[in-house]
């Protein structure tokens, strides 16, 4: 439960190896981060917190930490995760038109999910496969180059 988080005493030694690896244990805070929001499906204020006191740090740096990365879900996301790619080279190729499609599609604003909880859709800085311009991740699979037709498939896949 993100609103009262409790790792298992499984995930605390798997947080202590990981603060191991590191001459500063601090460099085990993204990785244990991933952890918290596995188990607890994203990271609350209150996981934040938690997390801080593994690492003997404030709430504010943790809560730094997970605003910086669009990795780290701040509300329980959607049961499928649309994340569109807005870098140059998919600006260039028509991420705007993209996103503006899939918001009218869904009824939703970049960086919302959707009523029923079914799809978040986020703007992402950067998804590493220019060669596919404009593309998204959906869930874990790239999808692209992206037109409307693909979408429209996407969407229809998602049902």
């Amino acid at each position: 439960d993100p609103k009262s988080p409790q790792f298992t005493p499984e995930q605390i030694a798997e947080v202590r190896r990981l603060q191991a690896l590191y001459p500063d244990r601090r460099g085990a805070l993204l990785p244990v981060l991933h952890l918290a929001q596995d188990a607890f499906g994203y990271i609350s204020l209150e996981t934040e917190e938690y997390v801080a006191g593994l690492f003997e740090l404030t709430p504010a740096h943790v809560h730094e930490v997970v605003t910086f990365y669009t990795l780290f879900f701040q509300q329980p996301p959607g049961r499928h995760v649309l994340s569109v790619c807005h870098n140059l080279s998919c600006s260039l190729r028509g991420a705007e038109d993209v996103v503006a499609y899939l918001q009218e599609r869904l009824g939703i604003a970049a960086g919302e999910t959707t009523p029923d909880g079914h799809v978040t859709l986020l703007r992402v800085e950067c998804l590493c496969a220019c060669e596919a311009a404009p593309m998204m991740q959906v869930d874990e699979e790239y999808v692209g180059p992206l037109d409307r037709a693909t979408l429209d498939r996407v969407l229809e896949g998602l049902r």
